[in-house]
């Protein structure tokens, strides 16, 4: 079908439940949307993770859990939560069956989404208008698609993520006494492909400490693979970085703002960094940088193992395996010292 009316307010459903990196792109969607008329009102349908992200913020008013851990409970759940809320809008902006279920679920005469060919899973038949095909792009760019439907300007995204004082004051009290400078070290994902070796992080810290007098923080989640990443770490490194894993999302964030610089592979602290503006040096391999690299800042910061040397490959959605173990410590190194010279006096 063709696209909606100009948006102009009103009541605004968005259904994007997957990670927080996803999340976090979303933000200057909505921040142009209420630029553009102030009287939308945004209900954000998402999982826990991200929920503590976007919980409070200016551009959020209101926030439907989905527990995917539940199973069919959670759809169950949802649509009590939804029954309560009409909407003049909703956009699925993830191309996933559950989203389609939920957006299913949803009431509001325009459900716009995904054109037909990029809509996987039959996503296509859970909407009621769909955004015009277009060649793969950055995921941003991809999301500002919605706004070019809807007649939205958009400029410079806007992402407006924090730190609160508070939590910035938390990550100060958690750093104290490192000398600067501060590197930030996000050392695994969910995905293991995604992951950097640990014994190689534990190599870079050493030789951060030797070379530039760095203090390095290891920073993320409690899972069983991020502790296991840790453990490697501390027990390969004799510079002794310290253990902040496990300290709160939204504690991260404070932390994440007081680093010189941050290295991480593909995960959502690593877009969270790039989103408040702190100097970060993405490991690609897994995931293709064009596609999900720094938006229009850091890319001079990203080492791109998921090409081959020479290779113009495409924007793309597909996974390269194998490839991040061609990621040396000295190139990481090299990235390092470059944002701490060139980056952090900018800050």
């Amino acid at each position: 079908m063709s696209t909606p009316a100009p948006w102009t307010g009103g009541r605004l459903g968005v259904v994007m439940m997957s990670a927080l990196g996803d999340a976090v792109h979303v933000l200057p969607l909505l921040d142009a949307l209420k630029r553009h008329a102030r009287s939308t009102h945004v209900t954000w349908v998402l999982q826990p993770g991200p929920a503590e992200l976007v919980r409070g913020h200016p551009r959020v008013d209101d926030v439907v859990v989905f527990r995917r851990d539940r199973g069919l409970a959670a759809y169950r759940d949802v649509r009590a939560e939804l029954a309560r809320r009409p909407f003049d809008l909703v956009l699925n902006l993830q191309v996933y069956f559950k989203a389609g279920i939920v957006t299913s679920l949803t009431r509001a005469p325009v459900k716009l989404g995904f054109d037909r060919a990029r809509a996987r899973d039959l996503n296509w038949l859970f909407t009621t208008h769909r955004i015009p095909p277009h060649a793969p792009q950055h995921v941003q760019d991809q999301y500002f698609e919605f706004l070019d439907a809807l007649a939205v300007p958009h400029g410079e995204p806007v992402w407006n993520l924090g730190p609160t004082e508070a939590e910035r004051a938390k990550g100060k009290e958690l750093l104290a006494g490192l000398p600067r400078p501060i590197v930030g070290l996000v050392i695994a994902t969910s995905k293991p492909d995604k992951n950097w070796p640990a014994e190689r992080y534990a190599e870079l810290a050493d030789r951060l400490k030797a070379e530039r007098e760095a203090s390095c923080v290891l920073l993320g989640g409690a899972s069983v693979i991020e502790r296991q990443a840790a453990a490697t770490i501390i027990r390969e490194s004799a510079s002794q970085p310290r253990d902040l894993m496990g300290s709160g999302l939204r504690t991260l964030l404070g932390l994440l703002a007081e680093c010189d610089v941050v290295v991480s592979s593909d995960t959502g602290p690593y877009h969270v960094c790039v989103a408040m503006n702190v100097p970060a040096v993405g490991l690609y391999g897994y995931t293709n940088p064009k596609r999900v690299g720094p938006y229009r800042r850091f890319q001079d910061l990203v080492i791109d193992a998921y090409g081959d040397p020479g290779e113009d490959y495409p924007i793309s959605m597909q996974y390269r395996r194998g490839r991040m173990e061609r990621i040396g410590v000295d190139d990481v190194l090299a990235k390092v010292k470059l944002a701490l010279e060139r980056h952090s006096r900018a800050r």
